[in-house]
C-alpha cells in the first residue's frame, strides 16, 4: 500500500507540473491512464522549490476533500499542520477598502484570533492582507492562498508579507513554481479560501467582485456567511446586499462568537 501511494504521489505530481495545476487536465490524464514521461518529469522536478502534498497524503486537509474539484496537489511553504487546524475563519473583502472597512477588518480579525480562530485569506491588496497582518500581530495563525504559482509573488508589493508568511505561517497554491496569475486562477483560489475555513466573514465588497465569488463558493460548501453591515451611501453596497439575501449580520464581533 505504501509503495502504491508513493507511486500515486509521483504520478499526481507529474501531471500537476505538466498541466500547471489544471484540475480538468489532470483528471483527464488520470482517467485515460496517460503514461509518465520520466525524462520530462525529472526536468519539471528540477525547477521545484516548494514542498507539496497530494490528495492521497494523510496530511491533505479533510476540508478540501469535501469541495468540488479538490486540488490533486498543493504546493506550500511554512507550517503545513495549519491545514488541519480546528477553528478556522475565512476573511475576505475589498481590495480597496475605505477607512471604516480597514478598521473593521483589523478589529474583527483581532477578536477572532483572541478567541482561538485561525485566519484564511488570499494575500491580495486590501482586506486580505490586513487580515493576515492583524492575525500575526495578534499572535495568531493564518493561511494565505495564492492565485498564482507558489513561487510567484502577487501582488509583487506583498513580497515582504509573503516572506513572513512563509517563515512563520503557511502559504499554499495549487499552481506550481512561477506560474503567472490569471483571472481564472483567482476564481479557483477562492474555493480554497472558503474550503479551508469553517465560516466566511465578508468585511466590505462591491456587488460584482471576487469577494462575491467567494460567497458563492462558501454557500455551495454549506458554510455560514457573515457580513459586516456597511454605512448607507458611504460604503460599498455588497455586504448590505448579502445581509438582505440571508447572510448573518455581523453587527458586532460577539455575533461571530455566539454563532
Amino acid at each position: 500500500m505504501i509503495a502504491m501511494n508513493n507511486d500515486m504521489r509521483e504520478t499526481l505530481l507529474y501531471f500537476s507540473l505538466k498541466y500547471v495545476g489544471d484540475f480538468r487536465k489532470i483528471y483527464r490524464a488520470l482517467e485515460e491512464k496517460e503514461s509518465v514521461d520520466t525524462a520530462l518529469f525529472e526536468q519539471l522536478k528540477r525547477g521545484m522549490k516548494a514542498s507539496y502534498l497530494t490528495i492521497v497524503d494523510e496530511q491533505y486537509p479533510a476540508r478540501l476533500k469535501e469541495i468540488y474539484d479538490p486540488p490533486f496537489v498543493l504546493y506550500y511553504y511554512g507550517d503545513v499542520s495549519l491545514l488541519s487546524r480546528d477553528r478556522m475563519f475565512s476573511v475576505v473583502g475589498s481590495r480597496h477598502p475605505n477607512a471604516y472597512g480597514a478598521k473593521m477588518a483589523k478589529l474583527y480579525t483581532h477578536v477572532l484570533v483572541e478567541n482561538g480562530y485561525g485566519i484564511v485569506s488570499g494575500m491580495a491588496y486590501g482586506i486580505d492582507s490586513m487580515a493576515h497582518n492583524e492575525a500575526m500581530h495578534s499572535g495568531g495563525v493564518t493561511i494565505a492562498v495564492l492565485g498564482s504559482g507558489i513561487d510567484e509573488v502577487y501582488p509583487a508589493a506583498h513580497r515582504s508579507l509573503y516572506q513572513q508568511l512563509m517563515r512563520t505561517q503557511l502559504v499554499i497554491s495549487e499552481y506550481p513554481g512561477m506560474t503567472k496569475p490569471q483571472k481564472v486562477y483567482f476564481k479557483n483560489r477562492n474555493r480554497l479560501i472558503t474550503g479551508l475555513g469553517d465560516q466566511l466573514l465578508v468585511v466590505q465588497a462591491q456587488l460584482k467582485s471576487g469577494t462575491m465569488v467567494s460567497v458563492g463558493h462558501a454557500l455551495e460548501q454549506g458554510k455560514d456567511v457573515y457580513a459586516i453591515p456597511g454605512r448607507v451611501n458611504e460604503d460599498p453596497p455588497g455586504t448590505n446586499y448579502l445581509i438582505s439575501q440571508g447572510a448573518i449580520c455581523a453587527s458586532s464581533c460577539d455575533i461571530l462568537l455566539d454563532e
